[in-house]
């Protein structure tokens, strides 16, 4: 069995997508994705969570969210997670997690 880093997530989109184009042609596409879970507490209530994905994609993935991902859309994805660090103005270290997306699923008609 081969171990590997692989995340599939089905949710909403919860913003426009961003891009950005590189010196060397490449574009980046990033949108926020939401996923949500139920469960019953302790106390026997329906509780529903959401947790929210940074999503980046490249190439002509980035090409298809820019052309067919507006907000509120309904998509599955599969990809890996990143993580990457920078210092900000201050000097303080940050942490970013991503899931770097490899393959894009279109799924509700918004």
């Amino acid at each position: 069995m081969s171990l590997r880093n692989k995340v599939t997530l089905i949710g909403h989109t919860g913003k426009e997508v961003e891009m950005m184009s590189f010196d060397n042609g490449t574009l980046r596409a990033t949108v926020s994705l939401a996923t949500n879970d139920h469960y019953t507490n302790a106390k026997g209530e329906k509780v529903e969570e959401t947790q929210w994905h940074s999503l980046v994609a490249f190439g002509k993935t980035a090409e298809i969210f820019q052309k067919y991902v507006p907000k509120g859309k309904e998509i599955a994805v599969e990809g890996k997670i990143t993580y990457r660090s920078y210092d900000d103005k201050d000097g303080v270290k940050r942490y970013i997690t991503e899931i770097r997306v490899d393959e894009l699923l279109l799924l509700s008609g918004k």
